[in-house]
């Protein structure tokens, strides 16, 4: 059969990510996408819009340190017990990111009306934060089912949030473009809300057909999701690949400290981004 789906490269796939695009990605922890990153700093990508669903890591700060994003939309960003995300705070405070700050809640509602193809979904838990004054994108309207004895009965509504593509890393395609992401369903939402679909690293391509049983299938991401798929081994270092590798900690601390500075995060990309420079077998 046609492996019409399969490029050649992480490269191919930056290259179907124009300057300007609304790109989804996820936390460090499920598969990220971490040799298509590098590749799209390599390839100079410019003034992205970054939805972090519901979250980001690494990944999100490498990009924002690199100059790639313009307009970052994000519950957090953080590096958990591994330090911190010194690129992403340095730009908010230059001013250099559009910051559109959300919730969890609010980041998977808003990805789910975008899957549903629907203009906003309702959210009632963050009226009353800080969060309303500062999205002059979300409305609060009354609800206009209530009865009339419990009126006001305010609500928020929420844009639908459609990204261009979603970045993803997963264990491997089947021969028909298949993706394997098991219990990772954000891999879904964020596909499914994409208008283009998914582009896709993969550790390797199984001669199988993950759709022939309920068991397999149920794990699955249909190609019709995946605009383009590339084998990757290792694509997610070195942030780990759950089931397969565990993080690299050794090096992600070494990029918190070397993240410090402008310098030390120049010295980073020359060393382990522009020379590509890959994990240790």
């Amino acid at each position: 059969m046609s492996q019409d789906w399969l490029l050649g490269s992480a490269e191919e796939l930056a290259a179907r990510i124009p300057d300007g695009a609304k790109v989804a990605i996820g936390v460090d922890n499920t598969g990220v996408a971490m040799e298509t990153t590098r590749a799209m700093i390599r390839r100079g990508v410019r003034d992205l819009h970054l939805v972090c669903v519901p979250m980001a890591g690494l990944q999100a700060d490498l990009l924002i340190g690199a100059g790639c994003i313009s307009t970052l939309e994000t519950s957090a960003v953080t590096f958990g017990e591994y330090g911190v995300p010194h690129r992403f705070h340095d730009a908010l405070k230059r001013g250099a990111l559009k910051m559109m700050d959300a919730t969890c809640p609010a980041i998977y509602a808003a990805m789910e009306a975008g899957r549903k193809e629907i203009p906003f979904i309702p959210l009632r838990g963050l009226l009353g934060s800080d969060l309303v004054v500062h999205r002059p994108d979300w409305k609060t309207i009354d609800n206009p089912f209530a009865p009339e004895a419990d009126r006001p009965d305010p609500i928020l509504l929420l844009p639908a949030i459609r990204p261009d593509v979603a970045l993803i890393h997963a264990p491997y395609a089947d021969r028909n473009g298949n993706i394997f992401i098991g219990r990772r369903r954000d891999f879904a939402l964020m596909a499914q809300a994409s208008r283009q679909g998914a582009l896709v690293t993969v550790e390797e391509v199984r001669d199988i057909d993950l759709m022939a049983s309920e068991e397999t299938a149920a794990g699955a991401l249909p190609a019709i999701y995946v605009e383009a798929t590339a084998v990757a081994p290792r694509g997610a270092w070195p942030l780990g690949l759950p089931d397969v590798y565990d993080i690299d900690e050794a090096h992600f601390r070494r990029y918190g400290e070397l993240a410090r500075t402008a310098d030390g995060f120049a010295r980073y990309l020359d060393e382990f981004v522009h020379r590509r420079k890959q994990a240790a077998e």
